[in-house]
């Protein structure tokens, strides 16, 4: 199995990697467009399962989650998952300005003693997703707040400070 078969997505308040989902979901998405939500969900589970562990009493958390990812492939509507606490997302595939961007964050949280999901996205397509049009890009809570450079650490702080309230 390859790493371009490990999709990760979050479940609840954690990121779980899922092996397969982006090939199932591809499988799936002529047959399964105009189902519904509860068919694809089974089918999706049912495929997943076989790859992946997921405990019985989690897998309707797993399902929410696997149908959210199948509606974005889609490009349907879909509802978010609103995480508790702080996310932070780098948009970038890994550039000086992109490394430079996601430590700076580490020292700014580390000075501020503060706790948050930090994950630096590198995939290409999964950088599509968010519509940012230059990198580094930084999304606080699902909000963008810088694109095409590094911030001062005295705004990352203000920011990072009002987005924890």
């Amino acid at each position: 199995m390859s790493q371009d078969d490990i999709s990760q997505i979050r479940i609840g308040n954690s990121p779980v990697g899922i092996m397969g989902l982006r090939t199932a979901m591809e499988d799936m998405a002529e047959k399964y467009a105009d189902r519904p939500d509860r068919e694809v969900v089974a089918e999706l589970l049912n495929r997943l399962c076989k790859k992946n562990y997921i405990p019985e009493k989690v897998k309707g958390n797993y399902g929410k989650a696997f149908l959210r990812e199948f509606k974005k492939l889609q490009g349907k509507p879909f509802e978010e998952e609103t995480p508790e606490g702080l996310e932070i997302k780098v948009l970038g595939q890994g550039c000086v300005q992109c490394e430079r961007l996601e430590r700076d964050l580490m020292d700014v949280m580390a000075e501020i003693d503060l706790a948050a999901d930090l994950e630096h996205i590198r995939d290409i397509k999964e950088i599509g997703k968010y519509g940012a049009m230059g990198m580094p890009a930084l999304i606080i809570n699902g909000k963008v707040k810088s694109v095409g450079k590094v911030p001062p650490r005295d705004q990352l702080k203000e920011w990072l400070r009002e987005a924890r309230g």
